[in-house]
């Protein structure tokens, strides 16, 4: 990272919502997936910011203008009996790249992991992207090749569900 380059990372707020759906885009960009990205700036409001929030976001500023985000939450390893921090989405402009804004978010999130007392902090990377890859490895991430990643989404989703009348049954009573 040039000398220069001072690097902030501070916790988003509802104001960030459009900057931070400018973000989610840029990545699915990127990944190729912009035909995948559903989400809204009132979705983003809700899921980030309403009454139960479902992430966090941090901000990476350069000179006071916004660089690059990082969207996690807690997970929990029944294994280690502690939460752990699962970082869902990292993105950097393009422009910014190559100038430490990337590790500054992981060390930001590596330090939140231990504050708060988490065993570990993970994430998934695309098979194809070598660069991320490499970055992480240089971190001394290690691929969790044993694990494969499933997902239920959509009508599948549904279809195991029930519709919801299964989670009536798994509710604990209220009175």
């Amino acid at each position: 990272m040039p000398e220069t380059t001072v690097v902030s990372i501070r916790p988003s707020s509802v104001a960030d919502v459009p900057l931070i759906l400018s973000f989610i885009r840029g990545l699915a960009e990127y990944e190729r997936l912009a035909h995948a990205v559903v989400a809204t700036e009132d979705i983003l409001r809700v899921s980030l910011f309403g009454p139960h929030p479902s992430a966090e976001v941090v901000i990476a500023e350069v000179d006071g203008n916004a660089a690059g985000f990082a969207l996690f939450f807690h997970n929990f390893s029944t294994f280690i009996g502690k939460p752990g921090i699962y970082l869902e989405d990292l993105f950097v402009l393009p422009e910014m790249r190559g100038r430490g804004i990337g590790k500054a978010l992981l060390q930001h999130l590596a330090s939140l992991a231990v504050k708060r007392d988490c065993g570990r902090l993970e994430w998934a990377v695309l098979h194809w992207n070598e660069p991320a890859i490499g970055f992480y490895g240089s971190l001394g991430a290690v691929a969790m090749t044993e694990w494969n990643v499933y997902r239920l989404a959509g009508e599948a989703l549904m279809r195991l569900s029930g519709n919801g009348r299964d989670l009536e049954e798994t509710r604990p009573a209220t009175d």
